[in-house]
């Protein structure tokens, strides 16, 4: 069947519909008490989606726009920045930071792997000058499915007195990233992802000690500014144009975020990644990640049976079932597949899903106990 199509790709995510239908309005002007209005609702919202109490910037851009934001903002070229790397977009923070002229030291473990906080640890008790001033990571890096322990890693920046820059593109509204409790200096995130709008849209909260490195940056980003931003939603107002309509959809799905709640929010990404993770080993398939601990909770990477390519798998998903999973990236590319259970995902979609997963590889040619992964989804998410 057509024009049904679902996605569960890392991004972009389903949408609600009636974050839909508040995006389809006739935009207002952007300079009107009513829009200000609803700027200073949404951003209450997202500092609560933050767990901060300072301001969240909103860009009209990708995710990779707050990213290059926090860099523009706060490097000055000649400063040492120690970029944390396990996948595809831990190695976009060095690529940012090498274009601001900063010095780029790399921490970087199998793709599949997290960071170790010892090895980290042992990286900057070997700094005895002091002269990493930023430290990039990912807390969720979608193109491997691992997650990092955000909290233990900021501890040990924190102890050692650099600067954390996180990328929360995929964690935000999916996996718990407390900033002011944990203490992290800058968080970013993008709107296509647990924020359950489309693209267009990235975030970026900043603490007050990475607020007097902005003050220090000799050359800060024009469009990106941070004082712009700050300045400006001081009157409840952005410095530029900005994606009216997008962010009056915010405003719509951050109200269903609020009625459901951090701890459900948490619980429900959780439920679904386990029982995915669950229906994936009981068709005798092999997870990328096999370590719960850091498997992540908004995808999951899933290795192709011998002799069925991915290609394959992904073609007979989207024109027998109308359902869309994503290729692997980089190095992984061909060698994975990733469904995405982010954001506006529930446990009908993950059940439709894995179900139609167990027909594709059927009619592919793979010898599995027809419904076994349907049934290990369903009891795994009865459990939690």
């Amino acid at each position: 069947m057509k024009d049904k199509q679902f996605l569960m790709i890392p991004g972009p995510t389903p949408v609600p519909e009636s974050v839909l239908l508040a995006m389809a309005k006739h935009p207002i002007g952007h300079r009107t008490p009513e829009f200000s209005a609803i700027v200073k609702e949404v951003t209450e919202d997202l500092k609560w989606l933050f767990q901060t109490n300072e301001d969240v910037f909103i860009y009209t851009s990708s995710g990779t726009g707050a990213m290059e934001a926090a860099i523009y903002n706060l490097v000055n070229p000649g400063d040492k920045v120690l970029c944390l790397i396990i996948g595809n977009f831990g190695e976009r923070w060095a690529k940012i930071a090498a274009s601001k002229g900063a010095i780029v030291e790399k921490l970087e473990v199998e793709w599949g792997k997290a960071i170790d906080p010892r090895a980290l640890k042992k990286v900057l008790d070997a700094d005895t000058n002091k002269e990493i001033k930023f430290v990039t990571l990912t807390h969720n890096e979608t193109s491997s499915g691992v997650t990092n322990d955000v909290q233990a890693l900021n501890d040990i920046i924190q102890t050692h007195g650099s600067i954390s820059i996180v990328d929360g593109i995929t964690s935000i509204g999916a996996i718990p990233l407390a900033m002011d409790k944990w203490g992290v200096d800058v968080v970013v995130s993008g709107s296509q992802k647990g924020f359950m709008i489309p693209p267009g849209l990235a975030f970026l909260a900043c603490s007050k000690k990475a607020w007097k490195a902005y003050e220090q940056c000799k050359n800060p980003s024009f469009y990106f500014n941070f004082g712009a931003y700050k300045k400006n939603l001081e009157k409840d107002t952005t410095p530029y144009t900005p994606a009216v309509s997008l962010i009056i959809g915010l405003h719509t799905a951050m109200k269903l975020l609020r009625e459901e709640g951090l701890d459900n929010l948490y619980l429900r990404h959780a439920r679904l990644a386990a029982g995915l993770r669950s229906a994936v080993r009981a068709m005798g398939l092999k997870l990328f990640v096999e370590d719960n601990e850091i498997a992540s909770n908004a995808i999951t990477a899933i290795l192709p049976p011998d002799g069925i390519s991915v290609a394959d798998i992904r073609k007979t998903l989207k024109n027998d079932f109308d359902l869309v999973v994503a290729d692997g990236q980089g190095q992984l590319k061909g060698k994975i597949f990733r469904m995405g259970h982010l954001g506006f995902a529930s446990e009908r979609d993950m059940i439709a899903a894995v179900g139609a997963l167990e027909m594709t590889l059927q009619k592919l040619g793979y010898k599995t106990n027809s419904g076994a992964g349907t049934s290990a989804l369903i009891s795994t998410m009865m459990e939690l």
